[in-house]
């Protein structure tokens, strides 16, 4: 028998404008994983500290950079908290804008995702197709608020900008246009012999390890359990529409693909309903004081993000900034089975795995 000995490989920390500053520290026996222990903290940035110097509407910005390939939904749960918490009623013209813009930045993030995942493995055409479909999500933000990455677009209250003539025509036929690449996609990716043998049986683990860990979103949904915030825990106008929740059953990585796959579908499903139901006029903004003053008191809310749960939890002191802040970052709580899921497994199955799990390192740190 070859004997070898363990030694500590340094996996990163990697580019902090790509995939994050993420570096893990694997103890090898040959190219066996003995153990892997994940090192956060190089992008930590103080989030939840600074938020208590600033007013409620100055924190906004800073959410757009805790998930930068989802800023809408991270704006949304600041605003919603606040709003929870003040009892604020928010005009329906801007609660459908809030739904439509949430819900491609879900599509968006699901592509950057199963597109950087496909170049991590070896495949480098879905990457190209993937960011090819997001552009136009991107043009269509920049129609809307300006910009392209860090959107500030929500508002307690409502949202800052309506949607500019003929937008929602244009959302309507991006949903006719993805819902054929999906096709696509399947046909390219799906059914690739290669594909599968790197993430079938790969990663997995069950519904109650998933649990004990506080894993959510389609890292949760792929063990079985049927959990979604949109549809367990309402919030927005989310229950005027029909859509499914998919579940895996085996907990590998080929179902976590599946399962962001199907959720970019039932995301389509959603957008179409909007625009379909589209309110002709109306208010964006409710009313709101210009200083916001919020009652004393705490709430949490929680909504469903590309990658999971995202929590906001605001103390109020009833004055212009929260007392305490603090966010339940899905990609955190996500990171903490990696140890679990590399131990035993061959050095070449890491990057598949930890790629898998989709996690941001800016919710990480905060």
């Amino acid at each position: 028998m070859l004997r070898t000995e363990e030694m500590l490989l340094n996996v990163g920390p990697q580019h902090p404008s790509t995939h994050g500053v993420l570096r893990l520290v694997v103890k090898i026996d040959g190219e066996s994983i003995v153990d892997a222990e994940p090192v956060i903290g190089y992008l930590h940035r103080g989030t939840e500290k600074l938020a208590e110097d600033l007013n409620y509407t100055q924190i906004i910005p800073y959410t757009d950079r805790l998930d930068y390939v989802s800023a809408m939904t991270n704006n949304y749960a600041i605003v919603h908290a606040t709003e929870r918490l003040m009892g604020l009623e928010v005009p329906e013209r801007a609660e459908f804008l809030r739904v439509i813009v949430m819900e491609l930045n879900r599509i968006a993030s699901h592509l950057v995702w199963m597109g950087t995942y496909l170049l991590d493995i070896g495949a480098l055409s879905p990457f190209l197709y993937a960011f090819r479909d997001r552009e136009q999500i991107l043009d269509l933000f920049n129609e809307l608020c300006g910009a392209r990455l860090t959107y500030n677009y929500m508002r307690v209250g409502g949202v800052k900008w309506d949607a500019p003539p003929g937008w929602i025509d244009k959302v309507g036929s991006f949903v006719e246009y993805m819902q054929k690449q999906m096709v696509e996609y399947h046909g390219l990716i799906s059914g690739n012999e290669i594909f599968k043998q790197r993430t079938k049986g790969v990663g997995v683990y069950d519904r109650k390890m998933a649990l004990d860990y506080g894993l959510s979103g389609a890292n949760l949904r792929v063990t079985g359990v049927d959990w979604d915030l949109r549809k367990k825990q309402p919030y927005s106008i989310y229950d005027r529409f029909t859509f499914n929740v998919p579940v895996g059953k085996t907990g590998d990585l080929y179902e976590k693909y599946m399962c962001r796959m199907n959720e970019v579908v039932e995301s389509l499903n959603i957008l179409q309903q909007a625009v379909n139901a589209f309110p002709a006029e109306g208010k964006i903004m409710g009313k709101v004081p210009r200083v916001l003053r919020v009652p004393e008191g705490e709430v949490y809310v929680g909504i469903e993000s590309p990658r999971g749960e995202l929590g906001c939890h605001i103390v109020s002191k009833g004055k212009d900034k929260p007392w305490r802040l603090k966010f339940r970052r899905p990609s955190f709580y996500n990171l903490q089975i990696l140890p679990e899921l590399l131990k035993g497994q061959n050095i070449s199955n890491l990057v598949a795995i930890l790629g898998g799990i989709d996690i941001v390192l800016g919710e990480v740190d905060g």
